[in-house]
């Protein structure tokens, strides 16, 4: 188990008492590419998490071991910054991040390791963040509330990894609750809980392991799409700020100007946004088969009209919409590879796997990965 490993390491090399914390992965339920549209998502912690064994230094030097890749590094917390490998990028983002808000963050001896999958959309990276942010606030009594820590760990990998990332992913690990998404409001940041009361189904994920070269390109002609349909909108209409204002009528009614292209992905964003409106209100009625609707209604949007699929994810997919006892499944993340989301009854896990498992082999060579997840808690202290 990693926790056990992190626990291991800390005591061989360090021999010191520790204080043990942990921060979750998240999935996305449904909601996406609305994060950067002032739109709504509908994010859940998981039970896959990373582990951090954190204790003072006495002095101000950081000695940060990854248990994950094998490597350590060493830095004066108040030195100017070292050549850092990229993993260790995110600790040491928040601890620059949390000097900039003005707290005084001294040494420490870390070491730190996790079980969630590296590549599979499950955001490690925030829940690095979040662990070393949960940490550092305790050790050092930064009184930081959660939020804030939150906002720390989206500066870190900002400023210090290079990543524009919008809030969903370090809010999730930070407000986590189990057997509850979270509905996040991207534009105002208040958020609601729902319950997640999936009985006899499973939320299965299904990792293609590919990532095609153009996500990057893609992301950002995408993101630039948006803003080009709000532009011309906005000429008409001044009260228009996001995609969050618009309605379907309204793109239709400016379709000529929008251009083809454009009106598609506008539309799907404003449809998305309603989809996670309908999502909650199916979770309040305990809806499960159709909130499982809404997610195959999500994914042919994404597929179809934000074109940000790709071959691996729509054979997941459609292997899904044929298989008895799968009642939602899409794609998950950015696009272009990555996971797909599903929902699944218990009765019909292994024949799901095994199905899909030999359809990806044949049509591509490999096969996928298979994760199993829960909802659980946000970043906290542990018992040692």
């Amino acid at each position: 188990m990693q926790e056990s490993k992190v626990k291991d390491a800390f005591e061989t090399l360090f021999r010191k008492d520790y204080r043990l914390f942990s921060a979750p992965g998240r999935i996305n339920v449904i909601g996406e590419h609305t994060d950067y549209n002032d739109g709504f998502v509908l994010p859940a912690a998981i039970d896959k998490k990373i582990y951090l064994a954190i204790c003072p230094a006495g002095d101000r030097s950081a000695h940060i071991v990854s248990v994950d890749f094998d490597d350590a590094v060493a830095f004066d917390v108040d030195g100017a910054q070292p050549d850092l490998p990229h993993w260790a990028l995110y600790p040491y983002g928040v601890v620059r991040e949390l000097q900039a808000d003005g707290h005084e963050v001294g040494g420490f001896h870390a070491v730190f390791g996790g079980d969630i999958p590296t590549g599979a959309g499950l955001s490690s990276s925030a829940a690095i963040e979040s662990a070393f942010a949960a940490a550092l606030n305790e050790l050092f009594t930064l009184n930081a509330d959660r939020f804030t820590l939150a906002k720390t760990g989206q500066r870190a990998e900002h400023n210090y990894v290079g990543v524009r990332c919008g809030i969903m992913d370090q809010f999730a690990s930070f407000f986590g609750k189990e057997d509850h998404v979270i509905r996040l409001d991207c534009r105002s940041l208040e958020h609601e809980y729902y319950p997640l009361q999936l009985k006899d189904y499973r939320l299965l994920l299904i990792d293609t392991q590919v990532k095609h070269s153009l996500a990057s390109s893609a992301y950002n002609a995408r993101r630039q799409q948006c803003e080009d349909g709000v532009e011309a909108v906005r000429e008409r209409d001044p009260s228009v700020k996001s995609l969050r204002d618009t309605t379907l009528e309204m793109l239709d009614e400016h379709k000529p100007l929008l251009g083809e292209e454009v009106w598609k992905r506008c539309s799907y964003v404003v449809e998305e946004n309603q989809r996670v409106l309908d999502a909650c209100a199916a979770l309040l009625r305990g809806d499960t088969e159709k909130l499982g609707a809404l997610m195959f209604l999500s994914h042919r949007g994404l597929r179809d009209k934000y074109e940000v699929s790709c071959k691996e994810l729509d054979l997941l997919v459609d292997a899904a919409e044929e298989t008895e006892g799968i009642i939602g499944a899409r794609m998950m993340g950015g696009g272009f590879g990555g996971c797909t989301i599903n929902l699944v009854n218990r009765s019909a896990l292994d024949a799901f796997r095994q199905k899909t498992s030999d359809a990806f082999f044949k049509a591509f060579g490999h096969h996928p990965l298979f994760y199993d997840v829960n909802t659980g808690d946000g970043a906290g202290e542990s018992l040692t």
